[in-house]
Parts: structure tokens; C-alpha cells; sequence
């Protein structure tokens, strides 16, 4: 009877884990960026959300592309000609997000490959570590009451 509960408990709190936990998103994609025109990618993302955006640009002639960063108040953060580039953030607006790549160069194609990481935060901390630590102070408020309310022979 003892070991049903005990394996009753530990089969919720795996449960609790796997749907409330938060993951980090890490996306990669390779964009090809087409001669003398705009590519966008669009983030949705919640107030104090880590950003790391990484790039690299590739192309036969010249390396550099155009970046700029629009936040969803419309303010528009523009990084010039960037081959290479990195860029961390904290989202202070919750709303889309858009990178617009464009190739300025007329002649040639470039090919982006885009990698961005979003790491969502709760009280200061990891939403993953918050989560888990909640989750486990729940298991040993459980054991406890448990442990008080069962019968003492």
C-alpha cells in the first residue's frame, strides 16, 4: 500500500514536470537573401525574455548585409553593414519582433545562417530553474503532510 503511494507521487511530480517546465528555444535556419531585397524574420517574445541573436553572412563577392532589429513599438534599431554578428537583449515590451535582413548588394544572393536562443525568466531567474524549484517544495510539502497524517503505530 506504502510503495502504490510512493509510486503514485513520483509518477504526478514527473507528470508536473514535463508540462511545467519551460524550455529555452534555439532556433537555426539558413535564409537566403535574395539581390536588392528584404528578408524578415519575426520573433514573439514576453516581457524579460533573453535574446541572443548570432549570424554569419555568406557571399561570393562580399560578406555584409544590412541589419536592423524593429521592436513592436515600432522603434527600429539599425546595426549597418554586418557580416558576423552577435547581440544579447532583454525584452522589456511583450509583442513580435522583426529582423529584417537586407542585401544591399544587386548583383549576388547571400546566404544568412541565423541562430537565436529566447530563455524566459520568472522572479530573476531561469523560468525552468523557477519551475523546478516550485515544483520540488511542493513534493516535500507532500511527503510532510504525509508523513504527519499518517498513522503513528
Amino acid at each position: 500500500m506504502m510503495k502504490q503511494k510512493i509510486a503514485i507521487y513520483i509518477f504526478i511530480g514527473l507528470v508536473s514536470i514535463t508540462f511545467f517546465v519551460a524550455q529555452l528555444w534555439a532556433t537555426t535556419l539558413s535564409i537566403t537573401v535574395p539581390a536588392g531585397e528584404q528578408v524578415d524574420q519575426i520573433m514573439g517574445l514576453k516581457v524579460d525574455d533573453h535574446v541572443r541573436i548570432q549570424f554569419n553572412v555568406l557571399g561570393a563577392d562580399n560578406s555584409y548585409i544590412s541589419f536592423s532589429l524593429v521592436y513592436p513599438n515600432s522603434t527600429e534599431v539599425n546595426f549597418g553593414e554586418v557580416g558576423l554578428f552577435s547581440h544579447n537583449f532583454i525584452c522589456d515590451t511583450k509583442g513580435e519582433y522583426k529582423m529584417c535582413f537586407v542585401n544591399n548588394d544587386l548583383a549576388e544572393n547571400k546566404l544568412v545562417t541565423l541562430n537565436y536562443e529566447v530563455e524566459s525568466y520568472m522572479f530573476g531567474m531561469p523560468q525552468t530553474q523557477f519551475l523546478l524549484i516550485f515544483i520540488a517544495v511542493i513534493c516535500v510539502m507532500m511527503v510532510a503532510f504525509y508523513s504527519l497524517l499518517s498513522p503513528h503505530p
